[in-house]
C-alpha cells in the first residue's frame, strides 16, 4: 500500500509539474553536445568552431523563464562577402523572459539597435536597421563601418534610417544572417535563400547551408522566436481568422512603399530634414521611412507592430503574436518581424545571473515531447539518385534526427543526422551500388520513420 501511494504521488507530481509547462518554456531548442560550423570565403568545406549550438539550459520560475545560449545556430554560418571580418562567436548569454507578457498601454516603445528578440535556437533577432542613416548637413550617409558618426551619436534618433535587408544583402550568408562584432543575428525570416520561391541571392550555390526552418505554405508556421516584450514570433503563415479558422494563409504586412520622389516628409506627413532624392542608388525601400502604414481590417493583415491577437497551435486560447513577414515570393517584407515599435512592455532581456530559485526544463527524456516526424514535410531528392541524395525537412526540427542508409538485407551503408534547428542533410552515394535502399529516420525520443530510395547508375 505504501509503495502504491508513493507511486501515485510521483505520478501526480509529474503531472502537476508538466501541467505548468507552457510554450515560453518548451519552445527552446536545447543542445549540450553539438558544436557549430562556419564557412570562409574561398573554402566550400564547413569548418568547426567548437562552440555549442542552440540553447544549453532552460530554467523557469513562476514569473520568468531563463535561457542560457551561445547565440550560435546548428546550421553553418558565413561566409560574409561584404568584407565583414567577424564570425559567429560565443555570446555566453542568459536571457530572462516574462511568462505573462503584457500590452504596453502607453506610448509604444520603438525597436532599438541590437537585440530585440531571441530565436528558439538562441540566435539574436535585430530589427530593420543596420546603424547607418542619412546626414542632411553633409548630404551623405553616417554611422556604421566606413562612415563618419551621425549627429548626436549612435543612439540619437535620425530622420532617415537605412534598411539592413537591401543595404546589407551582399553580406548575408545562405541562412540570411550575419554577425555584428561576433553577435550572429537575423533581421528577417531565418530560412535559407535557396528555399524561397524566388531566389534573390546566389550565396547558397557557393556555400551550401540551411536555416532555422523551411517555410511551408500548407501549415501554420512554427513558433520561431520571442520578442523582447515577451510575445511570440511565428513564421510567415498562420490561420486566416484570428479565432483559428479559415485555413492557413500568408500573414501580410500593413506597410507599403510611399509614393514619393523626394524625401522631405515623414511617413505621417510631418516635416523632417531632407534625405536623398529617390534614385537608382537610394531607391524606395532603402530607408525605413520610405514605408507607410495603412490599417487593414482583413484578418490576414497585421497591425503597426507587425502582429495581431490570434489563436495559434501553441496558444489555443489566443495570444498576441508577431509574424516574420514575406511577400508572395517568400522574399522578406518590411518590417520583417517586429516593429517599428513593440506591442508589449519592452525590457532588455539579457541578464548577468539568475537570482531566484528555478526549475530546470529538459526537453528530451521527460516524456512530454510531441515532436512527430509525420508533421514534417519530408523531401528526398533526387530519387532515383546516382551521386548525391539530399534530405529536406519542412517546418522546425525540434529534436536531433539520425538518418541511416540501409540496404534491403538490413546492412547499414552510411549514416548522418539533421540537428535540431536545421533541416537538411546529404548522402554521397557515388560509391554505393545501384539498387533499392531504405532511409531510416529516428528521433531522440525514439520515434522512427522509413522511406524508400533508389540509387541508379545508368
Amino acid at each position: 500500500m505504501k509503495k502504491t501511494l508513493l507511486l501515485a504521488g510521483a505520478i501526480l507530481f509529474s503531472f502537476l509539474s508538466q501541467a505548468q509547462l507552457t510554450p515560453e518554456i518548451t519552445s527552446w531548442l536545447q543542445d549540450t553536445v553539438t558544436t557549430g560550423t562556419y564557412y570562409v570565403s574561398g573554402n566550400s568545406n564547413a569548418i568547426s568552431n567548437n562552440i555549442l549550438v542552440n540553447c544549453q539550459r532552460v530554467e523557469y520560475s513562476a514569473n520568468s523563464v531563463y535561457i542560457t545560449a551561445t547565440g550560435v545556430p546548428s546550421y553553418a554560418t558565413g561566409p560574409f562577402l561584404d568584407g565583414n571580418p567577424s564570425q559567429a562567436s560565443n555570446q555566453n548569454a542568459i536571457f530572462q523572459f516574462p511568462r505573462n507578457p503584457v500590452q504596453n498601454t502607453g506610448t509604444p516603445t520603438a525597436t532599438l539597435s541590437g537585440n530585440i528578440g531571441v530565436f528558439v535556437n538562441g540566435v539574436a533577432l535585430f530589427d530593420y536597421r543596420d546603424g547607418v542613416a542619412w546626414n542632411s548637413s553633409t548630404n551623405a550617409l553616417c554611422g556604421g563601418p566606413g562612415n563618419p558618426p551621425c549627429p548626436g551619436g549612435p543612439m540619437a534618433i535620425q530622420d532617415w534610417n537605412r534598411d539592413a535587408i537591401p543595404a546589407e544583402m551582399a553580406g548575408f550568408d545562405c541562412s540570411k544572417g550575419h554577425p555584428a562584432m561576433g553577435n550572429y543575428h537575423h533581421h528577417q525570416n531565418p530560412s535559407a535563400f535557396k528555399l524561397d520561391l524566388t531566389v534573390i541571392s546566389t550565396i547558397c550555390n557557393l556555400y551550401d547551408a540551411d536555416g532555422l526552418y523551411m517555410i511551408d505554405s500548407n501549415k501554420h508556421s512554427p513558433l520561431i522566436c520571442y520578442a523582447y516584450d515577451g510575445f511570440p514570433i511565428y513564421g510567415a503563415y498562420a490561420y486566416r481568422d484570428t479565432n483559428g479558422t479559415g485555413g492557413v494563409v500568408r500573414m501580410k504586412s500593413g506597410y507599403t512603399l510611399r509614393n514619393i520622389t523626394t524625401r522631405t516628409t515623414s511617413p505621417t506627413g510631418g516635416s523632417v530634414s531632407s534625405g536623398p532624392a529617390v534614385n537608382a542608388t537610394y531607391f524606395l525601400g532603402y530607408f525605413r521611412e520610405d514605408y507607410e502604414f495603412a490599417a487593414n481590417s482583413t484578418t490576414d493583415y497585421l497591425d503597426e507592430h507587425n502582429g495581431r491577437f490570434c489563436v495559434t497551435p501553441e496558444y489555443p486560447n489566443g495570444t498576441y503574436a508577431y509574424f516574420a513577414t514575406v511577400d508572395s515570393n517568400w522574399i522578406s517584407a518590411y518590417p520583417y518581424a517586429v516593429g517599428p515599435t513593440f506591442y508589449g512592455a519592452y525590457a532588455n532581456r539579457k541578464v548577468t545571473s539568475i537570482n531566484e530559485p528555478t526549475t530546470r526544463y529538459i526537453a528530451i527524456g521527460t516524456g512530454v515531447s510531441d515532436f512527430d516526424l509525420n508533421d514534417l514535410g519530408l523531401s528526398i531528392f533526387p530519387n532515383p539518385s546516382s551521386d548525391l541524395i539530399a534530405i529536406q525537412m519542412g517546418g522546425l526540427v525540434e529534436e536531433n534526427i539520425s538518418i541511416d542508409l540501409i540496404d534491403m538485407s538490413g546492412k547499414e551503408i552510411a549514416s548522418t543526422k539533421i540537428n535540431k534547428g536545421s533541416s537538411i542533410a546529404y548522402f554521397d552515394v557515388q560509391a554505393v551500388y545501384a539498387g533499392t535502399y531504405l532511409l531510416r529516420f529516428t528521433t531522440e525520443s525514439g520515434k522512427s520513420k522509413v522511406k524508400k530510395v533508389i540509387i541508379s547508375k545508368e
